[in-house]
C-alpha cells in the first residue's frame, strides 16, 4: 500500500513538472469572430529563404517579352486600310455629287428667275400670249416678203420685222430683255463699247431721218401749198 501511495505521489510530481511546459509550447488558436489575421498567424506564413521575393518569376518574364506580329495580325492591320481607303473614297465622291447637284439646281434657279424677270409687270396691262403670236406672224411675213432675195435679206428681213412688232406691240418686255442683253454685255468690255457705238449710231440715223421727213414734209406742204394758191389764181382768172 505504501508503494503505491510512492508511486502516485512520484506520477504525480512528474506531472506538476512537465505542465508548464506543454502549456507553453501549445499555439494560441485564432478567435473565430476575428476578421483579420493576427500578428502571429501572418509571422507564421512560411516562405522560401532561397528565393527573392523580387525576383520575377519564369511566367512573368514570359508574359513581358515582346513578341512578333503574326500572319492574323498584320492581314487586320491591311483590311483596316483598306477599309479606311474605301471609306474615304466613297466620301469625297458623295460630296462631288452634293456639289454637281447643288450646281445644277443653282442654275435652275437661275435661269427660272431669269424667265420671270422678263415677263410685263401686271401694271402695265401688256400680255404675252396676243402679242407674242402677232410677232411671230410678223416674222414670217417678213420671210416671205424676202423669199425671192438673197441669203443676207432672207436672214435679215424676218428678225427686223419679228423685232419691229416686238417693240411695237410688246414695249415692256422688249425692254426688259434689252436690260438683261446688256447685263451680259457689261461683263465684255469690247462687246458693250461696240453696242454703244450702235446705239449712238442708229439713233444719230433716226433723228436724222426723221428731221429729213419733216423737212421733206414741210417741202411737201409747202409745194403743195403753192400749188393750191396757183390754182386758185387760175380758177378766179377764169371767171
Amino acid at each position: 500500500m505504501a508503494m503505491y501511495q510512492r508511486l502516485s505521489v512520484s506520477l504525480l510530481a512528474g506531472a506538476v513538472a512537465l505542465y508548464p511546459q506543454t502549456a507553453l509550447a501549445e499555439e494560441p488558436r485564432k478567435p473565430i469572430y476575428d476578421d483579420f489575421p493576427s500578428e502571429y498567424t501572418v509571422s507564421r506564413v512560411p516562405t522560401n529563404p532561397s528565393t527573392p521575393a523580387s525576383e520575377p518569376t519564369a511566367t512573368a518574364l514570359t508574359t513581358k517579352s515582346p513578341s512578333s506580329p503574326t500572319p492574323t495580325d498584320f492581314l487586320t492591320t491591311q483590311v483596316r486600310h483598306a477599309r479606311l481607303f474605301l471609306y474615304q473614297q466613297s466620301r469625297a465622291a458623295e460630296v462631288s455629287f452634293n456639289d454637281i447637284l447643288s450646281r445644277a439646281l443653282h442654275v435652275e434657279n437661275a435661269f427660272t428667275n431669269t424667265i420671270a424677270s422678263l415677263a410685263p409687270s401686271p401694271e402695265s396691262g401688256e400680255k404675252l400670249l396676243p402679242g407674242g403670236i402677232y410677232v411671230v406672224v410678223a416674222a414670217m411675213a417678213g420671210s416671205i416678203v424676202a423669199r425671192n432675195r438673197g441669203r443676207f435679206l432672207r436672214g435679215t428681213t424676218p428678225l427686223a420685222f419679228g423685232t419691229i412688232a416686238a417693240w411695237s406691240l410688246l414695249p415692256v418686255t422688249m425692254r426688259n430683255v434689252s436690260d438683261l442683253i446688256w447685263e451680259y454685255e457689261k461683263r465684255v468690255p469690247a462687246v458693250a463699247d461696240q453696242h454703244l457705238r450702235l446705239r449712238e449710231q442708229a439713233e444719230y440715223i433716226w433723228t436724222t431721218g426723221v428731221a429729213h421727213s419733216g423737212i421733206a414734209r414741210a417741202r411737201l406742204e409747202e409745194t403743195i401749198g403753192d400749188a393750191r394758191r396757183k390754182l386758185e389764181e387760175v380758177v378766179s382768172k377764169g371767171h
